[in-house]
């Protein structure tokens, strides 16, 4: 490996590295159930991924995040769509998005507990409502920043729908699509475990309330790591995908 890599290598790894050794420190001097041994958490890790009925706690979750991004990116996305189109539909949709972007994820778990039966169809509408403005506002604002003179003689040459969305929108919401992937990523992260806490039989949520019930540390904290292992392998994927459609955006920054 080449030294340079190396050393970025290690820049990334030592505030990890730092935070580990000051909670290993910590474990010598507090009782279990405040600072557990990084040991027993990994190894509480290690049991959850190997025991078929807990990984199943931590599929379930996966698959509603997943779920709830996708009903979220695919409705956002046809709401952006209506948007750009007409104006008059933008100054109608825009303010009830900006409510519904203020309102806290908390408060539409209670809402959907008021509203609906079914657990799972209420964590999926949660993780929509929650994600939902943020990927509309995104997309629609990748669709208004593409350069007029540049779609106009695009259309010049009269292509067909499908070929203008390849060659000219698709390029043009990309970069910004990846963007709100990444940043709703995180989000709902969150929420789900919020709406697993206090609406669901099932997941990591569900889980970590189970731990702080036993007064848990090193269980609780084994719970959490499996949402951020997820969010990391899903960034990563995020990450390789964005540098391989937009490869060439890096070339052109070093040649200015």
């Amino acid at each position: 490996m080449p030294v340079a890599a190396m050393k970025r290598l290690w820049s990334m790894a030592m505030p990890f590295v730092a935070i580990g050794l000051l909670w290993q420190l910590a474990a010598q001097f507090f009782p279990p159930f405040l600072f557990p041994s990084l040991v027993d958490v990994f190894w509480r890790c290690g049991e959850i991924l190997v025991t078929g009925a807990l990984l199943s706690d931590v599929l379930a979750t996966v698959f509603r995040i997943l779920a709830g991004l996708i009903g979220a990116f695919v409705v956002g996305t046809l709401v952006a769509l209506l948007m750009a189109r007409s104006q008059a539909t933008d100054r109608f949709l825009s303010p009830i998005l900006s409510l519904f972007q203020g309102i806290p994820a908390l408060s539409w778990v209670v809402f959907a507990i008021i509203w609906f039966h079914g657990i799972e169809f209420r964590i999926f509408f949660i993780m929509v409502v929650t994600t939902l403005p943020a990927f509309t506002f995104q997309v629609l604002g990748a669709l208004r920043a593409m350069s007029k003179d540049l779609v106009e003689m695009v259309l010049s040459f009269r292509p067909t729908r499908m070929k203008l969305f390849r060659a000219m929108i698709l390029p043009a919401v990309l970069p910004d699509i990846v963007t709100a992937w990444k940043v709703n990523l995180g989000n709902a992260s969150r929420v789900v475990v919020v709406a697993e806490l206090v609406g669901a039989t099932g997941g990591i949520g569900y889980q970590l309330l189970q731990q702080q019930q036993l007064f848990d540390m090193a269980g609780a904290l084994a719970w959490t790591l499996q949402i951020v292992l997820f969010v990391l392998v899903m960034q990563a994927v995020l990450t390789w995908i964005e540098n391989s459609l937009f490869s060439y955006r890096a070339v052109s920054e070093r040649t200015l």
